[in-house]
């Protein structure tokens, strides 16, 4: 049987469009493979809790020292606030992209009563936690190729979403007692420099800066024409009569100043992830835009919570300092009892230990470890925050109870004395 020559043709070109489809798509599985994720992404460090919270699943029975979170409950304020959500059916439609009318009151209450903030230029928006915050507020004011500043040690989030948008961390470090050096800050300042980062209480170090580096810090930020991040998520964890100071509460300062604030650590609320941003009037276009792609609204039974939170306030707090000032003066008591082997300096805020392990030729990486496999408790690498000189450890704990503290820091420190040489 013979074909007719156009019908040979069309079959023949079938075959050879197939033949070619196919092989091209095998060369596009090939170069998937290659290449799975984004160079962007593969240019940010793996998130380091997770690392641990898989080591300290793997064996049971781990004290955790590692997560950044408290021991404390949700205020029952929150809980009833909470109860009292549902009945209205607007409460299961999105809400504001700003947050929600109440919430957003009770914020504004809060800010000027505790943080001595002047709000009439600017705005609040709530978000699923500082940490989206903080990528949200990179998103609105910087481009690819802008210079962010972070000081030494870093808090590694922030280190890795200044990557994921393309920008470029400056690491500044800071003196013996973690406290930002302004010089030195003012000479890593470049044309291309967008945003000078400060954590205060500090993420990991437990250091509070003074009000009058705050201020040279935010002075200098608005003579260069930079925007000053100022994350304050640890706020009410301030010990021996230190305070915290707000560099928003600056006059004028309201221009350049984007101010972080958590309820994760302040009310025990991690898991309901409640945040706020404070920012220039004049950004609130631009950061709608990214809120409104990115989450719309934070979840509103978070939010309805959040109000019930803010209704007990710093108060409710301040009621478990006590508990947690001894379980840091018992730490530190621990760290130093080890002498030589731990420098650690006794910082103000927060709750977090920043310990240099020394005469080990283990990594911190490989201490993490031994320490979660052979010792049972957890703590995260210095390296994470930009530490890669020595040995580093952050001990974290605010999830300790009084009763609790002798068996973690007690296999901590049982663990440091017994390193391999």
């Amino acid at each position: 049987m013979c074909w007719p020559y156009d019908t040979v043709l069309t079959v023949a070109f079938e075959v050879f469009r197939l033949l070619f489809l196919t092989l091209d798509s095998c060369h596009g599985i090939d170069m998937l493979n290659d290449a799975p994720t984004s160079g962007r992404i593969r240019s940010v460090q793996t998130p380091v809790i997770p690392f641990v919270q898989d080591l300290v699943t793997a064996n049971p029975g781990t004290i955790p020292l590692g997560q950044g979170v408290v021991h404390f409950p949700p205020p029952t304020e929150a809980i009833q606030q909470l109860r009292e959500f549902g009945g209205d059916p607007d409460h299961h439609l999105y809400g504001p992209l700003e947050g929600i009318e109440p919430l957003q009151v009770a914020i504004r209450q809060k800010l000027q009563r505790e943080n001595a903030l002047d709000l009439d230029d600017s705005a609040i928006v709530v978000t699923a936690g500082s940490n989206m915050a903080f990528l949200q507020a990179l998103l609105t004011v910087a481009d690819p190729g802008d210079e962010i500043i972070l000081f030494l040690p870093y808090y590694f989030n922030q280190e890795m979403a200044i990557r994921m948008v393309n920008c470029v961390p400056v690491f500044v470090p800071t003196d013996a007692q973690h406290q930002p050096d302004v010089g030195a800050l003012e000479r890593a300042i470049t044309p291309r420099t967008r945003v000078v980062v400060t954590v205060s209480p500090n993420n990991p170090t437990g250091a509070v800066y003074p009000e009058t580096t705050l201020r040279q810090i935010n002075r200098l930020c608005a003579l260069r024409g930079i925007y000053h991040f100022s994350d304050e998520a640890y706020e009410y964890f301030t010990y021996a009569d230190v305070f915290h100071f707000s560099p928003g509460s600056i006059h004028g300062a309201y221009r350049h100043t984007i101010s972080f604030f958590s309820l994760s650590k302040s009310f025990g609320f991690a898991g309901w992830r409640v945040g706020y941003v404070v920012l220039p009037e004049h950004l609130l276009l631009s950061m709608r835009k990214v809120q409104d792609t990115n989450l719309i609204c934070a979840a509103m039974p978070s939010q309805y919570a959040a109000i019930g939170a803010l209704r007990a306030g710093y108060a409710y707090t301040a009621k478990w300092m006590p508990d947690l000032r001894r379980v840091r003066d018992t730490v530190l008591m621990r760290l130093a009892e080890l002498g030589s082997r731990v420098s650690v300096v006794e910082t103000s805020g927060a709750f977090y230990a920043f310990a240099r392990i020394n005469d080990t030729q283990m990594s911190d990486l490989e201490l993490v470890r031994w320490l979660i496999e052979t010792h049972q408790v957890a703590v995260v690498p210095g390296s994470a925050f930009g530490c890669d000189e020595g040995c580093w450890l952050r001990i974290s704990y605010g999830a300790l109870r009084p009763e609790s503290v002798i068996a973690g820091i007690g296999r901590l420190t049982k663990g440091l004395q017994a390193i391999p040489a």
